[in-house]
């Protein structure tokens, strides 16, 4: 009798679940399931030994990916070294920054012009040209791996570039390729899905849809060359899980499922977070399980947090391993130029009070905008705040049109008619760096370096697995050359993701520098955090009221030891704390206290405090 595979067991255990729900979606098709299940034995077979025994490993050890040590970048291969094996010859720089987490940001085939920062895909098997090959891929993800860095990769499924093969077939006429994407004759049907998709990008790229040269109308929910992909159809979701596990064999650890909402396009509905998407998505949880369970899905949902939740699923039956923390990132900026925590320890009130084992990712700033997608219905009725007032009183703050304000940020999709804006902007020039060093300012330099700390102190400080944007670990400034760049000039995302400014990491090392200063104080953060078990995955975490509203008070613990951070957001110096006695020690700066009743905080400054033992 032959050995059962790790295959064999594996499909055993969830293979009857995955032929329901595959063939409940697409009405008992058996044969395209089939299909599906040999494309998953061959994908398996082509996992070579490394990765196969890292995944039982990982099998072993499922919480692997929990421990509060991990600490993640993300970055442009280009932008920080030029290409992948500029990355590979960099890892010695990752470690030195604490890094054990790397998310490339996206690098597969696209083209130039068209290719919104690298989500219009043209080859999910091919990585563009100048920054490597899917062979320098595979070597660094091997690198990584000896390092003990796990890698993570966006995976584009919601669309192709126009140039995808598929496109191009189906833009030629092939039958069997339109039906892999939304095609009509007329607009009699997608005037009727305009009525209730809203917008993505209402400005720059305006409805859902757009006309070929030819006459023919394909959907196109985020830019013209973006053409959706129709998962009602088996072929398109075999063809694209073979592409993420074709990836996941490539090395990766963490695949990123971009726009995971949008996924599942029905007529009379917002197409966005539809039930099919969660059947989607729990069918790619279980190919993943069962041909290489040691690799995450990290889900892209950005929205409420209502909406965010369900795309962990059940414990029975979970969908992501982790979500993006995209609600606290926005309002941890508000937070900032309101002065007041109110709505941020409401925030955190309800990711407290959900399940212990779903985890987020936290992070400050990303490759994108920053969309104020905030609780206007809460903020309204606590303090009456208009909601178009409000995001423009937040636009015109972060970039420095608001009396008092020093942050320097751009606008993204600017919208007058709404009264709508995103944010762009590195962490460093919204905290107020940039304008601190063109004033010459030394007083405000330290106040604005005093910010910067203070946000990444309260990102490493929550649940979950914090991300720091490449840059922000020496304070990098925005970058206005991409105003004269003809390619990027349209796209003000592009002021944030600048060349990694290597002249300036040199200076990591000395603390009389800013940037050595931010790198030794950051590092420092990140060393106490990997130490002190109240920052575990399952430690108890709720917020108290710290007795003064522009201060948030957030507390952990695990089994006999507790501590209490504490934020100040405004530009004031506050004393503020909560109702402990007993001794407590400041984690960061050594200082010493009997009672953290009232402990004086810096302007936008904090305080980690761990209560002493015996």
């Amino acid at each position: 009798m032959a050995k059962q595979t790790a295959f064999d067991r594996r499909l055993a255990r969830y293979g009857d679940e995955l032929k329901w729900l595959y063939c409940e979606l697409y009405h008992g098709d058996t044969e395209a399931y089939e299909s599906f299940l040999q494309m998953l034995r061959r994908s398996w077979r082509d996992r070579k030994r490394p990765l196969r025994d890292q995944d039982l490993h990982r099998e072993e050890d499922p919480g692997w990916y929990r421990r509060r040590d991990i600490l993640g970048m993300m970055l442009y291969t280009g932008a920080f070294a030029g290409n992948l094996r500029g990355v590979e010859e960099k890892l010695p720089y990752l470690e030195e920054c604490g890094v054990n987490y790397l998310h490339l940001m996206p690098l597969l085939e696209s083209p130039k012009g068209r290719s919104d920062g690298g989500y219009a895909v043209s080859d999910f098997r091919a990585v563009q040209p100048e920054l490597g090959t899917m062979e320098d891929l595979e070597g660094l993800a091997d690198a990584c791996r000896k390092k003990g860095i796990r890698v993570c990769l966006d995976f584009v499924m919601n669309h192709t570039s126009e140039d995808h093969p598929w496109a191009k077939k189906a833009r030629a006429g092939d039958p069997g390729y339109r039906e892999r994407y939304f095609f009509y004759d007329s607009w009699d049907v997608p005037r009727e899905f305009e009525k209730t998709v809203p917008q993505v990008f209402p400005t720059t790229a305006p409805g859902s849809f757009t006309m070929l040269e030819n006459g023919q109308i394909v959907m196109t929910n985020f830019y013209p060359y973006q053409w959706d992909l129709n998962y009602a159809n088996p072929a398109v979701f075999n063809d694209m899980t073979e592409n993420l596990l074709y990836l996941a064999n490539r090395g990766v650890d963490v695949i990123r499922l971009d726009a995971v909402p949008y996924i599942w396009k029905e007529l009379g509905t917002s197409c966005r977070n539809l039930p099919q998407v969660h059947t989607l998505t729990r069918m790619i949880r279980l190919a993943v399980e069962i041909v290489c369970p040691g690799v995450l899905l990290l889900g892209e949902v950005v929205m409420e947090p209502a909406k965010v939740a369900p795309y962990f699923g059940t414990t029975e039956k979970p969908e992501c391993h982790m979500l993006y923390n995209v609600t606290t990132m926005a309002t941890t900026w508000h937070t900032l130029a309101v002065g007041d925590a109110s709505l941020l320890r409401r925030q955190m009130e309800i990711l407290c009070s959900l399940p212990r084992d779903f985890l987020f990712l936290n992070y400050l700033r990303c490759h994108d905008d920053i969309g104020w997608g905030l609780d206007y219905p809460w903020l309204g009725q606590r303090f009456g705040t208009d909601e178009v007032a409000h995001k423009k009183y937040l636009n015109d703050w972060f970039t420095g049109k608001f009396p008092g304000s020093n942050s320097r940020g751009e606008l993204y999709n600017d919208d007058p008619r709404l009264g709508d804006a995103r944010l762009c902007g590195t962490t460093a020039s919204l905290c107020g760096v940039e304008a601190a060093e063109a004033e010459g300012d030394p007083f405000q330099l330290e106040q604005a370096l005093s910010c910067d700390l203070t946000l990444h102190a309260w990102m490493l400080s929550q649940s979950g697995i914090p991300v720091i944007y490449s840059g922000d670990e020496v304070g990098q400034l925005n970058d206005w050359s991409y105003r004269e760049d003809p390619e990027k000039r349209e796209d003000s995302r592009y002021i944030h993701r600048g060349d990694f400014q290597w002249d300036l990491a040199e200076h990591r090392k000395d603390p009389e520098t800013r940037q050595g200063k931010l790198f030794q104080l950051l590092r420092r953060m990140e060393r106490l955090r990997a130490q002190e078990p109240c920052f575990d995955g399952d430690a108890e975490v709720w917020v108290e009221d710290g007795g003064d509203s522009r201060v948030l008070a957030l507390c952990r613990r695990k089994g006999d030891r507790e501590l209490v951070c504490l934020f100040n957001f405004s530009r004031d110096f506050v004393r503020a704390g909560v109702d402990r006695e007993g001794g407590y020690a400041e984690l960061m700066y050594g200082s010493r206290y009997d009672n953290i009743r009232s402990v004086e905080l810096y302007p936008t400054g904090f305080a980690w405090l761990l209560r002493e033992q015996g």
